[in-house]
């Protein structure tokens, strides 16, 4: 993991492999952003001409590299897009700094130190900076040469090693504390990257709840973990008919987080398809390839609990993690079988590929059993999700329309991307099944809403719930962006935390 450190130190005396600076869009060109004042001075203030000249303009994500000016004891600069430059006597918002800091990271593979001269106002902009700098540092090298030679890691090189800060202060509580969050959430962020980017024959899930007993251990915090034949005894009908047809068996893993000085209890409850083939109703050739990242919510859930608990927040915290792998064989569910679930409904399965709802059913239910004062799911669940909202933005779906507004501005401020959606009565109709209580399909128009109202079918009665449908941005196919890498990409960890971090100051309702 990359190192972050702070420094009140000036930018020319400072050694390092580079200086990062900020340039915006401005009305005639490009602007030197604050934070960069000393290595303009150094350019005799001409440090925007010389950017325009090599054809930056500011835009965000664009990155620039120039020889570091005489006297400075770093040989490079690397100037960076913020995008537009904010109205007069407006600073630049925290999510311009993080983008713009992975942006910056992501060029600066193989450099072992890199001093951001980003701009610092208060301690949400260090947060910010330290946190886009180790996201946008991220590589997944565990199964290149075993990842103990970097000269097959990133074209050759290791990430960036440290990253410090200037104009953060490390004295400073607000500062420090800024920069330890950012490491906790960073951290676990990119562990959830690499569950996600871990292949299905290494991350079945006995594994992964595992991995899950590991860091239990380590932080603290409590763990109770069901295999098949307890899942079978208790009546989980969801996960057990969703992993039937595979010879690595399901698992239900509950992580307990709790503090001494909660007076609020939030469950997340998270989607773990380890491997989704669609079971009997295969998944066409094309869709297989990524289907790794079905446990996407899952890998969200168990980063977002111990996060919490590295950061002592005040609130209690259960995970739940519905972990099966969805295969084809002679025993696998079948197209018009029915499940008992958990919550004693019964389920017609007309479709085996809508298999996330069925775990995550069983799940809810069981979160439901300990009346948390809200529940908050999170699944990679509909193709439909992300033919509504693209690959960079997850759907918001709640049972209480003030929570879905809530949960919406926690995304937002965190960084991620969301969009709150609506629970329309009239799909329920659709799922309406001759032979059982409820069949796992409905209307095909609008089918990331039909499976929001099918979980919400399984939500206690009386218990606030909202659900994450992550499918489009929790694994990008495309290239790198910001701070964002190729791969799994730890969508929801931060909207989850950031919900924990409200609900223990009070400010969640």
């Amino acid at each position: 993991m990359t190192a972050l450190t702070l420094s009140t130190a000036a930018a020319p005396g400072l050694r390092s492999d580079a200086i990062v600076i900020g340039v915006a869009k401005g009305d005639k060109g490009p602007v030197v952003a604050p934070g960069a004042e000393a290595v303009d001075k150094a350019y005799d203030g001409r440090l925007a001409g010389v950017l325009e000249t090599l054809g930056a303009s500011g835009a965000e994500g664009e990155v620039t590299k120039l020889p570091a000016p005489a006297g400075f004891k770093t040989p490079l600069v690397v100037a960076v897009g913020l995008g537009a430059r904010p109205e007069k006597d407006a600073e630049y918002d925290a999510e311009a700094l993080r983008r713009a800091a992975g942006a910056a990271a992501r060029a600066l593979t193989g450099a072992k130190k890199a001093a951001f001269a980003l701009p610092v106002t208060d301690a949400a902009a260090v947060g910010a900076i330290g946190e886009g700098a180790l996201l946008g540092a991220y590589s997944f090298d565990t199964y290149k040469d075993n990842g103990k030679n970097a000269k097959d890691n990133k074209n050759g090189k290791a990430p960036l090693a440290e990253v410090t800060v200037l104009g953060g202060k490390p004295r400073d509580k607000a500062h420090k504390a800024a920069v330890e969050r950012a490491i906790a959430v960073s951290e676990e962020l990119n562990r959830a990257r690499d569950l996600v980017n871990t292949p299905p024959n290494d991350l079945n899930p006995e594994a992964f709840a595992a991995v899950a007993q590991a860091a239990a251990k380590e932080h603290g915090i409590k763990v109770q973990v069901l295999d098949e034949k307890a899942l079978a005894k208790g009546g989980y009908g969801g996960i057990v008919g969703v992993g039937s047809g595979s010879a690595a068996a399901p698992r239900l893993v509950k992580l307990s987080y709790t503090s001494s000085k909660a007076k609020k209890h939030l469950a997340f409850v998270g989607k773990g398809i380890t491997y989704d083939s669609g079971g009997i109703s295969l998944k066409p050739a094309g869709h297989n390839e990524t289907m790794k990242c079905d446990m996407s919510g899952a890998a969200a859930v168990f980063a977002a609990v111990v996060a919490a608990a590295r950061l002592g927040l005040e609130v209690n915290v259960t995970g739940w993690l519905a972990l099966a792998e969805n295969m084809p064989s002679g025993s696998a569910t079948r197209p018009g079988d029915v499940l008992r679930m958990y919550s004693g409904k019964t389920v017609e399965v007309l479709n085996t590929d809508a298999e996330g709802r069925l775990v995550l059913a069983d799940a809810l239910w069981a979160a439901s059993e300990e009346k948390p004062d809200a529940i908050v799911d999170v699944a990679t669940l509909t193709g439909a999700m992300m033919l509504a909202l693209g690959n960079r933005t997850f759907g918001v779906m709640a049972n209480d329309d003030a929570f879905r507004s809530a949960v919406h501005e926690a995304a937002e401020e965190v960084g991620e991307a969301a969009w709150p959606m609506p629970l329309p009565e009239h799909l329920r109709k659709g799922m309406d099944s001759a032979t059982a209580d409820i069949a796992n399909m409905g209307e095909r128009m609008g089918g990331g809403l039909v499976a929001g109202i099918f979980l919400r079918e399984f939500v206690g009665e009386g218990i606030t719930w909202a659900h994450l449908d992550i499918a489009g941005p929790a694994f990008n196919e495309q290239g790198p962006f910001g701070y964002t890498p190729k791969g799994g990409t730890g969508s929801g960890v931060r909207t989850l935390v950031r919900l924990a971090e409200l609900t223990a100051s009070g400010d969640l309702g």
